[in-house]
């Protein structure tokens, strides 16, 4: 006996398998001058800090990568990166292809085949030599900048990201991140059986730095402040703002639950630079006024990044 979830499944899964036989058209292919500019830099920025960084270092900062370097380790160097890296993505690749389809990992395939490449031509070099801590943090900026770069032109390294993604196919109870870091887990533990504890939690301080800068890299650009303003000279601070500030603002009606009065709420995102001015001005028309200014991770529209993607 079958319930309605059962049959809205299996609905999902009959689109979704359409979706993925469907032609594949040739806009479906293109890839823009940009976005090719940010896939050849995110491939090569994560081959230097894997080659010349972590592999010589013995960081294993998990990944597909970090998979590669303890492969070679345990191989006693006759398992070469670009070899490992080819054998380890290939059966992933094949895998995503059958349960997102071709379009899906495109992308993420070109950025795969330059970094094999790159392990393949470019000569093996310690670049810094005993020192774990150097190595941690300047591998992490780079590793980190790589996968902001391809993030940017929607792909990625290939590897553990996008097994993580196929997997959630078959796992739709957790997330996709949290999918991602338990393989993550899984290699970055193997290469504490290969390695030391130290170097095990020096690659840890990279795998953190590689968050900050990838997500620092994304959101270039498209930060923004938020200013709510809590005043009875609504009109005069909003007319201020948008003639001298050339900023937006938008009016919310709130009621003040202590109170039980109506207020208008002004609105306004902006630059961080604004901010002062706004301030000066609020503090003009009414020096009692509740100020609240908070962080926006991304402002799309007129006035910001005004190219959605």
């Amino acid at each position: 006996m079958t319930g309605p979830d059962t049959e809205n499944r299996k609905e999902t899964e009959k689109t979704g398998a359409k979706t993925r036989r469907r032609r594949i058209t040739r806009q479906d292919l293109h890839i823009s001058l940009v976005d090719w500019l940010w896939i050849i830099a995110g491939s090569t920025l994560t081959s230097l800090a894997t080659l010349y960084l972590f592999d010589p270092a013995g960081l294993d900062t998990g990944g597909v990568s970090g998979l590669s370097i303890v492969a070679k380790t345990l191989s006693g160097g006759r398992l070469p990166l670009w070899l490992s890296t080819l054998l380890f993505n290939l059966p992933i690749f094949l895998f995503a292809m059958k349960t997102d389809g071709f379009v899906a990992i495109y992308r993420t395939s070109i950025s795969w085949l330059i970094m094999t490449a790159e392990f393949y031509f470019l000569p093996e070099k310690d670049l810094i030599s005993d020192n774990l801590l150097l190595t941690a943090i300047f591998g992490g900026i780079l590793f980190g900048a790589g996968t902001g770069c391809l993030l940017n032109a929607r792909a990625t390294s290939g590897g553990t990201d996008l097994l993580g993604q196929s997997l959630h196919h078959f796992f739709r109870q957790y997330s996709i991140a949290w999918i991602i870091q338990i393989l993550d887990g899984i290699v970055v533990i193997l290469g504490l059986f290969v390695f030391s504890l130290e170097n095990t939690l020096y690659a840890l301080i990279s795998v953190f730095i590689m968050g900050k800068v990838a997500d620092l890299l994304i959101a270039q650009g498209k930060r923004a402040r938020m200013a709510l303003i809590f005043s009875d000279e609504n009109e005069k601070i909003a007319q201020t703002i948008l003639d001298e500030l050339d900023r937006g603002v938008t009016g919310l009606l709130g009621r003040g639950m202590y109170t039980g009065k109506n207020r208008v709420v002004l609105v306004c995102i902006c630059s961080s630079k604004d901010i002062v001015q706004i301030k000066d001005v609020v503090k003009k028309y009414d020096p009692h006024a509740f100020f609240v200014i908070t962080d926006v991770d991304e402002a799309m529209g007129e006035g910001f990044v005004e190219k959605w993607e």
